[in-house]
């Protein structure tokens, strides 16, 4: 199994509070990063609960997320090593971006510009 078929059988929701506590641990909220994955894959709050509950692997996660914001292209910059506009596997860029996002929100940046206002 390739690490790439690794992540993509991961469940979101065992990340997800990892994705929590990055961002409390620099004083942003749990709102902020629902609102980043809001944005990013079209989901609503009900929608983001029944994926965390359902224990949704990451590949269902974005191949069923409701529309992926037409604004993903300005996602740029490095995350975990790569260039994330280069990443050429389609998926893995989805989970490189939300990732990208979340070290964003870490990072202190204004949600205006995390969202790509």
């Amino acid at each position: 199994m390739t690490n790439n078929e690794r992540v993509y059988r991961m469940s979101f929701a065992s990340v997800y509070p990892h994705y929590i506590n990055k961002a409390e641990k620099k004083g942003r909220t749990k709102a902020e990063v629902d609102e980043i994955i809001f944005w990013l894959t079209g989901y609503n709050e009900q929608i983001l609960q029944s994926v965390i509950d359902d224990k949704t692997d990451f590949e269902t996660f974005f191949t069923q997320a409701p529309k992926l914001n037409p604004n993903v292209a300005k996602i740029t910059g490095i995350i975990c090593g790569y260039r994330v506009e280069d990443i050429e596997d389609p998926l893995m860029q989805k989970v490189r971006y939300l990732d990208k996002l979340i070290d964003e929100l870490a990072k202190g940046k204004a949600m205006e510009k995390i969202l790509r206002k």
